[in-house]
């Protein structure tokens, strides 16, 4: 070895300890992710949530001015096939003055009205009437529209992300333009 190799090996050689320091951040930045991981995919949701996500249902076998209620998300989803009666006063009207809201911004098509069932002022669960729903706890209305008319309840049923596939299945947890 020449005189010049055995400098660079010197334990005071600044280079040397700029490339330990280098090295032991490194490592320890690895080591660092490597703890972190575990915590980090912990926060992934479950494969019971992801396999609720989306979920198809069948909405041929519904009558028309009839209401199926199925679970999205540990929610239950209100799918009411509207008459053409339904649909005229909903059209007609913008709810109240509470959340006001046109019919045509509540819905895909207007045969179908689909909202998530929960009520907006506490989460209960409203119950049918032929104008709408009624929230037994509170009192609060809702229009054919899931738009709130009077009581407590401070916003319209809410809506949640769907498309139609086809003219008898409807992709619930998605919209179209996610796909």
């Amino acid at each position: 070895m020449s005189e010049s190799d055995t400098d660079t090996l010197l334990p005071g050689d600044p280079e040397r300890r700029h490339f330990l320091e280098k090295t032991t951040g490194v490592v320890a930045g690895a080591g660092v992710a490597a703890a972190a991981w575990p915590f980090i995919s912990s926060m992934n949701p479950s494969t019971d949530i992801l396999s609720k996500a989306t979920v198809e249902i069948d909405i041929s076998k519904i009558e028309v001015g009839e209401l199926k209620t199925v679970e999205w998300q540990g929610k239950p989803i209100f799918i009411l096939s509207r008459t053409d009666e339904q649909i005229s006063s909903s059209q007609a009207s913008m709810g109240s003055k509470i959340d006001p809201q046109a019919d045509e911004e509540r819905v895909l098509r207007p045969e179908w009205l689909v909202v998530i069932g929960l009520c907006t002022h506490l989460g209960c669960v409203p119950t049918r009437k032929p104008e709408g729903w009624f929230c037994p706890c509170h009192g609060s209305r809702y229009d054919n529209s899931g738009r709130v008319l009077r009581g407590p309840a401070p916003h319209n049923l809410h809506l949640l992300p769907y498309y139609f596939i086809s003219d008898e299945i409807i992709l619930l947890g998605e919209t179209k333009e996610q796909i």
